[in-house]
């Protein structure tokens, strides 16, 4: 064989100056996009976005969880015109995903809350703002459309608190609110105690340590603001320590005027047992989200998604679920719908994109996830989501 016969069977691959966008396309999945991520910041960050509570049980589980599902495909029913489209409290979503709240955004990466919103609302998905942010609720809903967004409350001791951050986040114009009801008090997260991480992260011998080998974070984080919790007065500077203004005699009286408040949709988030979810429906909400917070609160708590047929039973039809805890995969929002929810919802998926390459990993994690729930629906032989979740039950075991 020539030497040109050669050249025009083999094609050099362009080289990518760009060191996010070569890191981007050696990830194939979320799972690469975790092990670029825990390459990019400092031990402590990672781990912070990485860990759970206690023994991590729960953590590792919420995983197994969902990997535990087998597909009953259908055969020859013609699916090149699937559609991912899924309706979601009154809006309609190019597939069923939310994108979670998690705290202290921007230390995973200086351009934090407005990267992910940014990319969210490019995906036409909803992004939901933590009470924990690094962003205040207002300077995102000027950087972001705020019919996409959603806030998320943790309960405060301080009812005024409480009222002030549902009011803001309404004359923003923030369309649902997710109330957090499984934090009444801190979960005990071992790798955070052991990293002894603060906020912002600080120049300890450690961290200096870390600059030698994570120098890119480092300046990113000197070349921006100072990074602080945006939303609320918080002088305790430990992540433990945040959660000292949590409310721990909150009860469901304590929903009453809060729905009472917020003028949109509302979600509350943590509820798993069918007689809480029925409750929360009975307090106002209009559905929940099932979720053990990712396995960082309650140790040893039940995998969300085993949960939701029987939260669909006890809530009828029509009460909106969503499921978190473990989502890593387009199959698992496939699982989550199969089973009776309506949407997934992810917080360490996207973060790890961020944590990767900023803005452009969150939109790489969002494109991945999207693909793989196409292709899944596709190999299932399901012509859109609403029949995915009318035969759920025939396509899973």
């Amino acid at each position: 064989m020539k030497i040109g016969e050669i050249r025009d069977l083999i094609r050099l691959k362009p080289i990518e100056l760009s060191a996010p966008a070569r890191r981007l396309s050696a990830c194939h999945d979320i799972d690469d996009l975790r092990r670029v991520a825990r390459r990019a910041v400092p031990r402590p960050v990672f781990d912070y976005v990485d860990g759970g509570a206690d023994e991590e049980v729960s953590l590792a589980a919420n995983r197994r969880a969902f990997q535990r599902y087998r597909f009953l495909p259908n055969a020859l029913v013609g699916v090149a015109d699937t559609s991912t489209v899924a309706g979601l409290l009154g809006a309609e979503l190019p597939f069923p995903l939310v994108l979670g709240p998690t705290g202290y955004t921007r230390m995973m990466h200086p351009a934090g809350e407005i990267a992910v919103a940014s990319a969210a609302h490019r995906h036409g998905l909803p992004y939901t703002l933590s009470t924990m942010a690094t962003t205040t609720i207002e300077t995102l809903a000027e950087a972001v459309p705020p019919q996409g967004l959603w806030f998320q409350l943790y309960v405060m001791r301080d009812t005024g608190l409480n009222k002030d951050l549902v009011a803001r986040a309404a004359a923003a114009g923030y369309r649902t609110l997710m109330i957090t009801v499984d934090t009444v008090v801190p979960g005990h997260r071992s790798r955070d105690e052991r990293n002894g991480l603060i906020i912002p992260p600080a120049l300890t011998a450690s961290a200096l340590a870390n600059i030698a080998v994570r120098p890119g974070y480092w300046l990113r984080m000197l070349r921006n603001p100072a990074i602080e919790f945006a939303n609320i007065p918080l002088q305790a500077k430990t992540i433990a320590g945040s959660a000292s203004l949590f409310d721990p005699a909150v009860t469901w009286d304590s929903i009453e005027p809060l729905r009472e408040a917020w003028p949109g949709k509302l979600l509350l988030k943590g509820p798993l047992s069918p007689s809480d979810c029925q409750q929360a429906i009975q307090a106002g909400a209009d559905g929940i989200v099932l979720s053990n917070h990712g396995g960082r609160q309650l140790d040893r708590a039940v995998a969300p998604i085993d949960l939701v047929a029987g939260a669909r039973e006890a809530l009828g039809p029509d009460a909106t679920i969503v499921v978190d805890s473990g989502v890593r995969h387009g199959a698992d929002i496939a699982v989550a719908l199969a089973l009776g929810a309506n949407a997934a919802a992810i917080g360490r998926a996207y973060l790890y994109g961020l944590m990767a390459a900023g803005e452009p990993g969150v939109d790489h994690a969002i494109d991945l996830l999207s693909e793989q729930f196409t292709r899944t629906l596709q190999l299932l032989g399901m012509r859109s989501v609403a029949e995915l979740r009318e035969r759920g039950a025939e396509l899973i075991r």
